[in-house]
């Protein structure tokens, strides 16, 4: 065994404590959190060679990594209404699949070229303006006003079917 390998066996449990201790506080799988120390661990032995002391470097990165992830999790955010790292429940699958077919109906309902236009953009592809434009047989520059006026008519539609909120949020 070399003496790479010897140091990197005798920190393992070392490791896996320390992150398991330090991961709940974090927010991050404790997993993550020694992937990440092992890779800083690494680099400073190809750098520098193995730390002095490689308990004390060890507990020192995994308390430095926790706090590099506290600051990222608090400068990201998931998108409004939608959950972070959860499996959605039946209800919510549902509800979203409905507000699928609700949009998809209203699409088909658009006049003239608001369906395919609507449709196109859509697509789970993400197509670009350029491909669009290309698919619908028309003038890039003609697309922005087109798409304009076409999510106003949807816009308009679907307003037209949910009812206003009366006296303190009541739907009549």
């Amino acid at each position: 065994m070399t003496p790479r390998e010897a140091l990197l066996a005798t920190l393992t449990p070392l490791l896996a404590a320390e992150s398991q201790a330090e991961a709940p506080a974090a927010g991050i799988e404790a997993g993550d959190l020694e992937q990440a120390v092992w890779l800083r661990l690494l680099e400073r032995i190809e750098e520098d060679g193995a730390p002095e002391h490689p308990a004390d470097w060890l507990r020192r990165a995994v308390r430095a990594e926790a706090r590099r992830a506290r600051r990222a999790s608090v400068r990201e955010r998931p998108y409004p209404g939608e959950p972070a790292h959860e499996t959605p429940s039946p209800e919510s699958s549902a509800l979203v699949a409905e507000r699928r077919r609700t949009l998809r109906a209203a699409v088909r309902r658009t006049p003239g070229h608001c369906p395919r236009l609507l449709a196109a953009m859509l697509h789970p592809a993400d197509p670009t303006y350029r491909e669009i434009a290309g698919a619908l047989g028309i003038s890039q520059g003609s697309l922005g006003p087109m798409r304009s006026r076409c999510l106003g008519c949807l816009r308009r539609m679907l307003a037209a079917e949910v009812p206003a909120p009366g006296v303190r949020g009541r739907v009549p």
